[in-house]
């Protein structure tokens, strides 16, 4: 294998891609990847898995809906994280009757 024949390609590769954290598409499974799987790499990552051919670059509607899926996800663990914190104060006898006799 040439070292420099490769390097080179990947260095091509990378200066294509423009986002700076692309979405790829599992290909190969025998590089511990898993086939159709998106995930959000670094620019020099996804150069490196597109010259091996161990993924390819996400099309933009599955680009799309990984971002879409990802955002839900955080949304959703940021809830959960939100209602984990009950937020409670003690109130005297005296303090809800003063409350309630203001309202009436």
């Amino acid at each position: 294998m040439d070292l420099r024949a490769y390097y080179q390609k990947i260095r091509e590769i990378e200066n294509k891609i423009i986002d700076r954290f692309p979405v790829v598409v599992g290909i190969d499974p025998h590089n511990a990847g898993k086939p159709g799987v998106c995930t959000e790499v670094s620019r020099s990552l996804a150069a490196k898995m597109l010259a091996e051919g161990s993924a390819r670059e996400a099309t933009p509607e599955e680009t799309k809906t990984f971002r879409k899926t990802q955002a839900d996800a955080i949304r959703t663990a940021l809830e959960a994280d939100a209602a984990k914190l009950v937020q409670f104060k003690v109130v005297s006898v005296d303090e809800v009757r003063k409350l309630t006799k203001d309202r009436v």
